[in-house]
């Protein structure tokens, strides 16, 4: 069994959500929950759960807020929450769960899963802590955390050249040499990396900027990178990426 707390402002969320996880995951066990982040500060430290099941948006102290007021973190959480662009950004960036309502069962039956998997292997969560320094400061190196079947890897976005489309899985090629295959499709990292000078220049390839070397114009067009790199360019890209590599 797993001790969880379930921290949301309003009580009929707390109470599908226990009864949810009550039919479909037997496994969770709900020691106590709390209907705000003051009240669920105290009650993590009192009971050391964990998993938390957590919203974002609550009146007062917020649940980012309420995970910045704690020192330890050997705890796993999915977040909660109706708002899909509500700090979501840096929870994918952090490579964490998180839960849309109305909770789709799979969805939660899914991250569950993910938890049991997890919580017998470690006992710091290096995820959420990825996550604290995203959200503390926005001007700080950040690193995105990557997902293989081996490990959860954590890069600097500037260290990746450009990622490789392959049905749903992406391939990321970085400056070292490496490769690392991630299960998730490229669109994915293509929003996730938009602030960090990446550009999809066809519907399989995704490219940092800064290793491009020029636009060729032969072949149907391409683009040359500094490890000598051809990347195809799709006809309803041409024009729009000519603006972005002209602008410095």
């Amino acid at each position: 069994m797993i001790n969880a707390v379930i921290i949301d402002d309003e009580p009929i969320n707390i109470s599908n959500l226990r009864q949810l996880l009550k039919v479909h995951c037997p496994e969770i066990n709900i020691t106590s929950t709390a209907s705000n982040a003051n009240e669920g500060e105290r009650i993590i430290l009192k009971t050391r759960p964990s998993l938390l099941f957590l919203d974002i948006q609550m009146p007062g102290k917020n649940g980012f807020e309420l995970l910045q007021s704690l020192q330890d973190y050997s705890f796993e959480v999915i977040f909660v929450t109706a708002f899909d662009k509500y700090g979501i950004q840096a929870v994918k960036f952090a490579a964490i769960d998180y839960l849309l309502k109305p909770i789709n069962i799979e969805e939660l039956k899914a991250a569950v899963k993910k938890v049991v998997e997890k919580n017998t292997k470690k006992n710091q969560n290096f995820q959420l802590e990825n996550l604290i320094q995203l959200l503390k400061n926005n001007q700080q190196e950040h690193r995105i955390a990557l997902p293989s079947a081996q490990e959860i890897k954590y890069v600097n976005p500037a260290d990746i050249i450009r990622c490789e489309s392959t049905n749903n899985y992406t391939t990321f090629h970085f400056i070292s040499g490496e490769k690392l295959i991630v299960s998730k499709p490229i669109y994915f990292y293509e929003d996730l990396l938009q602030d960090y000078h990446f550009i999809r220049c066809h519907q399989s390839h995704l490219v940092n900027k800064k290793f491009i070397t020029s636009f060729v114009k032969e072949d149907g067009g391409y683009l040359l990178l500094k490890d000598n790199t051809q990347l195809p360019i799709s006809k309803q890209k041409k024009e729009s990426l000519k603006t972005l590599l002209s602008k410095n």
